[in-house]
């Protein structure tokens, strides 16, 4: 659960606001809060799991200076890169969206300048809220797992899902008599394990390796030369950069779990490249979470029937 510390990071009239507001009820008002907003010339908003709270206060420019000083520890300079992928992840895992004036070069963001907005997104990491999939993921038998794909819409829980289920693998489950794999973790966006100066804020279990800040397709590729993973994964692939980095995997004999945007097996046929990899019979499950439910909740799963190459729901 998130704790004060994460308001060190704000100007001590910022600092006050917050801090009065929320040790108010603490332990709850922690337990649900998703997002402090800071918008120049704007009121502060927190979003908890089910309101907001917008403040009379407003934020200045100097306000989002200062808090960009904190957060870069005086050092923008060193943090130029991140803040032109348009976030900074900072300890304990939580991500700081940046917004300002873009700078272009050659269709690339190269500076961000007069930055008017910040979203600290607090990071949670929900323990062991994969274990209604692992039945549908381990291959006890072969003592490995799937090759699986987890589809839904955005906003379903996907990367929350596969972030403990990359946990489970590395660490190895006891009462499945499921000793722990060597997983390759590529964290694109630093969304799953969110390394702060080459550490895993999050839980992602003894036996993984993580590159981040770089495109899945060269990142599998390296992890597989470099680090031999029995388990490669990757969140929201689907270019076809993409495909050919899985199939690359697979053929070296190496098993995949991954996640996609899609809301059923039509929505997937339409994207060309996922479409590509379906129709090849790489995956052995296809996972469908129910945008509805709760977190981790199965809607559909489709097993492929390697005698008739077809999926067929389980």
């Amino acid at each position: 659960m998130p704790n004060l510390d994460l308001l060190k990071y704000f100007p001590e009239n910022i600092f006050s606001i917050l801090n009065t507001y929320l040790k108010e009820d603490e332990e709850t008002k922690y337990a649900a809060l998703e997002e402090i907003r800071l918008r120049a010339n704007k009121p502060i908003i927190l979003r908890f799991n089910d309101h907001e709270q917008v403040f009379k206060e407003k934020t200045s420019f100097e306000d989002i200076l200062e808090t960009m000083q904190y957060i870069c520890e005086n050092s923008i300079y060193s943090y130029q890169n991140q803040i032109c992928n348009g976030y900074i992840t900072i300890r304990g895992g939580h991500r700081v969206g940046v917004v300002g004036s873009s700078v272009m070069e050659k269709n690339k963001v190269i500076n961000m300048n007069y930055i008017s907005g910040l979203n600290f997104r607090i990071a949670k990491q929900i323990i062991g809220c994969s274990d209604r999939l692992l039945k549908h993921v381990l291959n006890t038998e072969m003592g490995n797992i799937y090759n699986t794909i987890i589809i839904s819409p955005p906003g379903a829980g996907k990367t929350t899902i596969l972030r403990d289920l990359i946990r489970q693998i590395s660490n190895g489950i006891k009462k499945s008599n499921f000793e722990g794999l060597n997983v390759g973790l590529v964290d694109e966006r630093g969304e799953l394990a969110a390394m702060y100066k080459g550490i895993s804020q999050n839980d992602i279990g003894i036996r993984t390796d993580v590159i981040d800040n770089i495109p899945k397709a060269i990142g599998m590729k390296m992890l597989i030369r470099s680090m031999a993973p029995e388990v490669i994964s990757a969140d929201e692939i689907g270019g076809v950069e993409d495909v050919e980095a899985i199939n690359y995997a697979i053929c070296s004999g190496i098993k995949g779990l991954f996640t996609a945007h899609g809301g059923s097996l039509e929505d997937i046929s339409l994207n060309p490249a996922l479409n590509n990899l379906l129709n090849s019979h790489i995956f052995e499950r296809l996972i469908f979470l129910n945008p509805k439910g709760p977190r981790g909740e199965i809607e559909k799963v489709y097993s492929l029937n390697k005698k008739t190459s077809e999926y067929a729901e389980m």
